[in-house]
């Protein structure tokens, strides 16, 4: 008896996956079924059967036709229905709070964004994001029931596996905040929330300048300092979450002696960061005014306000001796911390992202002589260093590139389906709460494998299930 049932189980999950792979060429652009058939390999029959259990739901739309250039029959193009489910993307910073709505291509249907000091806490975070949220799908005339997840970027460390803070450094009260938890309550959809670095780094391999690659790091320099690394295509968060606080490698230990004030009776856990000598005490944001100063007072020439501000730093990067001298040294230190980076793990790429970048190329030609003279051969002839392109976008498209990689895996499927199939408005004459699941989606959806059918929280340490564009 045993046998026949695994065998139903391996052909459904076999058939989830196949779904998965026809829906990422979608994602890609619009395709006929006999082009699908080509690159997956599989029959025409089953693609047939897959479309339709797509198009039954409305995730799959017929688009038009294809001339096939003979006297042959024109070949119906199919596309990925991106108003099938809507995502909520949050981008939260120290001094700042971002809500969007996207499309399942992770386009801007609408935007919030306003000025938010963090350190209010997490009531009152958590509740303007809810107003944030609730005014862009007012903006777009979306409801709840269409909202398939909300995505969270914050700066600072979070527990993968409970979806908690771990002693943010630049989040004073958040240590122990379940931000997971909180809003799914506040907001009433399943919600998923990681560091504003690693969502940076799945943002650039799907959306930038180095769309497609699978070993890169994206470093974020604003407040503090933190990078995201792909590897192999996977993100790569550490047993819980804690890789790539790059801005807590040490990069003078000098700096790190026991007769430094404030080091208490367990060693260096209570240091401040000047005592510890990490990258954050010589490249973050909150240091920079003070190097300013600083080198202003030993001679430096300037015709910047004194006190020179952040902004007055940053726009005159290529015009000011003063300002030019305060990026070099920044950019300096970074690439200090870059070259271990790259010594560690060799990838194709690093991308510097985060309001410090737009000090522009001074700041990055610092950062790449730094981080190269440092870097063994092998790891540095082929690399590119480079400024992000994709700017203040790329918190928001990070958060929807880490809800597709979630959707786009078995243990989405189905609640994709679900949410699909109400906003075609296939609910049917269904009376009950509009969140719940339509009969055609349910039925559909019936056919992924067991393990597929409720979690929407897949792993998402898992490759990407939805290839990045072409």
């Amino acid at each position: 008896m045993s046998e026949p049932v695994h065998a139903t189980l391996d052909l459904a999950a076999i058939r989830a996956q196949h779904t998965l792979l026809l829906l990422g060429l979608l994602w890609q652009g619009e395709r006929a079924r006999v082009d699908i058939a080509r690159e997956l390999g599989l029959s025409r029959s089953a693609i047939s059967s897959m479309v339709s259990e797509l198009m039954a739901v409305g995730l799959v739309q017929e688009v038009g036709t294809r001339g096939s250039g003979t006297a042959g029959r024109r070949a119906t193009l199919l596309a990925l229905n991106d108003r099938a489910a809507y995502l909520l993307a949050v981008d939260l910073g120290k001094s700042h709070a971002r809500v969007d709505l996207l499309d399942l291509r992770c386009r801007t249907l609408a935007t919030r964004h306003v000025a938010h000091d963090i350190q209010s806490g997490p009531a009152a975070t958590c509740a303007l994001l809810a107003s944030l949220s609730a005014a862009v799908m007012g903006d777009a005339g979306i409801t709840r029931a269409a909202v398939a997840l909300a995505g969270v970027g914050v700066p600072g460390p979070v527990d993968q596996s409970t979806g908690q803070m771990i002693q943010p450094p630049n989040m004073h009260g958040w240590d122990g905040e379940n931000v997971r938890a909180r809003l799914e309550g506040t907001l009433g959809v399943g919600v998923q929330v990681d560091n504003d670095a690693n969502l940076g780094a799945l943002a650039e391999a799907r959306f930038g300048a180095h769309r497609g690659a699978v070993d890169l790091i994206y470093v974020k320099v604003a407040t503090g300092i933190g990078a995201g690394v792909l590897l192999g295509g996977r993100l790569h968060r550490g047993v819980r979450g804690g890789a790539g606080e790059i801005g807590h490698i040490s990069i003078n230990e000098r700096q790190h002696t026991g007769q430094n004030a404030g080091q208490s009776a367990d060693g260096e856990a209570n240091l401040p960061p000047e005592s510890r000598g990490d990258l954050e005490s010589y490249a973050a944001a909150q240091v920079v005014v003070t190097l300013a100063a600083s080198l202003r007072a030993s001679g430096v020439p300037t015709t910047l306000p004194n006190p020179a501000t952040l902004s007055d730093l940053l726009d005159h990067a290529g015009t000011d001796p003063l300002a030019r001298a305060v990026w070099e040294d920044c950019g300096h230190h970074l690439g200090v911390a870059v070259s271990t980076a790259l010594n560690l793990f060799n990838p194709e790429a690093v991308v510097i992202g985060g309001r410090l970048a737009q000090a522009g190329e001074v700041f990055l030609n610092a950062v790449q002589r730094s981080a190269l003279s440092r870097t063994m051969r092998i790891n540095a002839e082929r690399i590119c260093i480079e400024l992000s392109t994709l700017g203040s976008e790329a918190g928001v498209l990070g958060a929807g590139a880490m809800l597709l990689d979630h959707l786009f895996t078995p243990q989405g499927l189905r609640h994709l389906y679900a949410i699909s199939a109400y906003t075609s408005g296939q609910a049917g004459t269904l009376q009950s709460s509009p969140t719940t699941p339509p009969s055609a989606a349910l039925s559909a959806a019936s056919r992924a494998p067991p393990e597929a059918r409720a979690d929407t929280r897949a792993d998402s340490r898992a490759p990407p299930s939805l290839p990045p564009p072409v």
